[in-house]
Parts: structure tokens; sequence; C-alpha cells
């Protein structure tokens, strides 16, 4: 028996690969099929099924097209409705997979049709279980995310309180729990940085699995639950009718684009400029309104969340050698419409006589030395990472809802931004040059190098109390 998790740091999504006697399954796919295959090859393994715990809003799953490519039979739990050809199971079915056995159980709430699948070894003993986005680490999935059906997050959160009760609590201690999802994605509020656990550490450590009542569970889980991602719904149903196959888009996205047939694309197309370099590199020179989204951060759920449309045409620049990297990362999440990317980079935009634009960065001992104490200064990060701590007198202007505040910032005044570590502070900049604000500076290094830094008395950091 194999179990192998295969885990994508940008998603802070698990898949799962599982083999015995030559026969596997994998367990919600990305989009890209070629990893799977490429595991099962290794193990001259066919691959039986492909197992969806539900219809997944935070990626394009890739079930259909490893489906196709293998004679595999797609899973989902009971409740859904696909609009392909997949196996409906029972709740409680027993699926076989080699001297293996795996059960469906249903456990609704975080979407209606969500399963888990609980895995036998060869000697008939619950060995492990995969719980998709119904149970996280040190969280369970929020019930906010369910697509055309007539059930209210309340509702849901009931439901879910009921399945963990009923399907999950009941597992032995020693039962291995892997998870959908881990730290840093948008489908819970508390995940743990690991990535499997016991179910008996999760009984003592997960609120969600103590004993409290319904009521309780129902407020804990929906207090604070920042509203999803804009193209959460367009995945979710991307996911449920099923995603063309992969390879077209990536062959079309890696496009070599000379400056002029560039620009030719944002007059004629409307095409959205996507800067993936480094944070210094943007800083340094950028075509004007480009946003800066780099790859070396959770680039797909910020292109997620700030690029509100899926259909989008995107021209985009890449650090050299990392172009098809862009277009894959961009399809995992459904933004199929890359058309291509700038060759030969910023350098040959400027060699044509082009415009660019540049974005004033200082390290945090700079700032604290130079800076205009009338200055105002924008803290981007998440309302509970500002709570925690900030600059005083700092503007909480986080970056999930920029778009919506920029009335409560002026373009007639100096600006200096910053967020945890310098990721999110120069999406930021690169958002609010585009609406016409450029007296900002980026504060290099975040609050992390800001609480590293000796601050002026005018530049202390408080906490709200």
């Amino acid at each position: 028996m194999k179990i192998e998790q295969i885990y994508t740091g940008c998603l802070a999504q698990g898949a799962y690969y599982i083999e015995s006697q030559g026969a596997a399954a994998v367990i919600d796919p990305l989009r890209d099929p070629q990893p799977y295959l490429d595991r099962a090859a290794r193990d001259g393994a066919v691959i039986q099924y492909v197992l969806e715990t539900h219809f997944h809003a935070d990626f394009v799953s890739g079930h259909v097209d490893l489906a196709q490519k293998t004679g595999a039979t797609i899973v989902f739990g009971p409740g859904a409705e696909p609009a392909y050809g997949a196996h409906i199971a029972r709740d409680g079915e027993i699926l076989r997979l080699g001297a293996l056995r795996i059960k469906v159980l249903h456990t609704p709430g975080h979407t209606p049709e969500s399963s888990v699948y609980v895995l036998f070894d060869e000697n008939a003993v619950e060995r492990a279980i995969f719980t998709g986005d119904t149970l996280f680490l040190g969280d369970v999935g929020r019930p906010d995310l369910a697509q055309g059906k007539d059930v209210d997050p309340a509702q849901l959160a009931g439901i879910l309180y009921d399945s963990i009760r009923e399907k999950i609590l009941p597992l032995p201690d020693d039962v291995v729990v892997y998870p959908g999802h881990g730290a840093g994605s948008a489908c819970g509020k508390h995940m743990s940085a690991e990535t499997a656990d016991t179910l008996g550490h999760q009984k003592e450590a997960n609120y969600a699995l103590q004993n409290i009542s319904k009521a309780k569970f129902t407020e804990k889980l929906l207090d604070g639950l920042a509203p999803p991602p804009a193209y959460f719904t367009q995945n979710a149903a991307l996911n449920q009718r099923g995603a063309p196959a992969v390879e077209a888009v990536c062959e079309r996205g890696k496009r070599p684009l000379s400056p002029d047939e560039f620009e030719r694309l944002i007059q004629e197309k409307a095409a959205l400029v996507l800067d993936t370099r480094r944070p210094a590199d943007f800083a340094r020179a950028h075509i004007p309104h480009a946003l800066f989204i780099g790859l070396d951060g959770a680039f797909a759920p910020w292109v997620g969340r700030l690029v509100p449309e899926l259909r989008q045409p995107i021209a985009f620049v890449a650090p050299p050698g990392r172009e098809a990297e862009v277009v894959q990362r961009l399809a995992r999440v459904g933004y199929d419409c890359a058309l291509g990317y700038l060759q030969g980079g910023v350098k040959s935009w400027i060699e044509t006589g082009r415009e660019t634009t540049r974005l004033t960065s200082l390290s945090a001992a700079e700032w604290a030395a130079h800076c205009d104490p009338k200055a105002q200064v924008l803290d981007v990060r998440r309302p509970d990472e500002y709570r925690a701590g900030h600059v005083e007198d700092a503007i909480s202007l986080p970056l999930d809802s920029i778009y919506q505040n920029t009335a409560q910032i002026s373009t007639a005044r100096d600006y200096f931004i910053y967020c945890a570590g310098g990721y999110r502070s120069v999406i930021a900049a690169s958002i609010l040059q585009s609406k016409g604000f450029h007296r900002l500076t980026n504060i290099a290094g975040g609050y992390a190098a800001i609480q590293t830094t000796d601050l002026p008395q005018t530049l202390a950091v408080g906490t709200l109390r």
C-alpha cells in the first residue's frame, strides 16, 4: 500500500495518490494531469479511480482530463450533479482498490455533496481518512460556498456539525487525517501549517471537534468569516460542468510577444498587464498600469482575489524562463485567457522607447530615518494582523478590499505602504498607481522589518486594545 500527498504550496492544496497491487486512485487532483500520470507510471500502476471530495471553489480540478486520459472512473459522493459521466456513490459504499477498500462517507456541510474517503488496509483496518474541505487540521470547511442550492450558511453549518459527529468522530483515534488544504487557504480560518495528523490529536486540538452545542459551533464557524474571493463561484461552476483540457490553454498562453504585439493586445483586447517578477524588479521599472502579483508568493490566490473575471485577457511579464509556469498557475484557478508574454521583458519595452513607471521603495531603516512624519502610512494586511500590531496611526487598507476603499485616501498626499513582508504592499501599490495615486513609497520587508528597526517616537509601533 502506498499513500502519497502531493502538496501545492501556492494553493495550500493537498491531492493524494493511493496505490495497491498495480491499481491506483487519485483524490482531488489539480488541473494538470501529468504529475499523476507520471506517478502511476513509476509504479507501473493503472489509475482506476479519480475521487472528488466535492466541487472545488478555489482551484480547477483535473478530474475530467485525468479520467479521459486513463479511463478511470470519476467518483463523487451523494447529491453531486456533474455535467459529465461520473459514478455518484451511495453513503457507505465500498470501492475496491487492489487489496485495499475505500469507504465513501457523505459529510454534507461545507457543500451539500461534500464527502470523505476512509481507507482500509489489507487487513480491513481503517488507516486514513481523506477529508477534502469537510475537516482541516485545526478547522472545518466554511459553509458559504455551496453553488445553486437553496441552503443558507447557518443551515449548512448545522448540517456540518451533524456530519462531523455522526461520520468522523466515531472513527478510531489513530486514523490519519489527510485534509484538502492547509494554512493559507481561503477555504477556512484557522488551519494548521501541518498537512497530516491523527484524528485523536485533532479531537483534542480542533475547536470544531470539541463537545460544544450546535448553536455554539455555528456561531464559531460563521464568526469573522470574510467574503469568499470572487473567483470561487466561477471555479465551482467550472468544476461542475468540466474544464477543458489544459494543454491547449498552456500552449496559447506561452506565446512570445514583441513590444508592438504586446501593446496592441493592451489596446485592442483590453488585456490586463500582469507583472509576475520579483517586487524589487517591479519597483525599478514596470509598464504603466501593470498589476503586480509575483510568482514567488501566493500568486494564484491573489490573481483570483484581484482579477474578478476568469475570461479577462491577460498579457504578462515573467521572470526569464518561467513563462510556462505563469500560464500553468493561472490555469489552475481558471484563468484561461493568457495571450502571451513580453519577449525580452521590460528591457525590450524600454529599448523601443516606451514609457515605464517606477515605485519608490525604502528599507524600514531608511523610512525611519528619512520619512516626513506628516506622511500617512497605509497598512494593507488583514484586519486581524492590524489588530495584533501596527504602525501608530496607520490606516488599515486590507489588500482584499482595496478596490472598494480607495476613497479614504487622497492623490494629493504622500503615503508609505507596508504589509507583513513586502509582497502584498507592492501588489497594493501597483493597484493604487493604476488608480492615479503616485505619491507612494513601499516599505521593503514590511512589518517584520519595521519591528526590528529603531523607530523615532513619531513612528511608534502600536497595538489595538
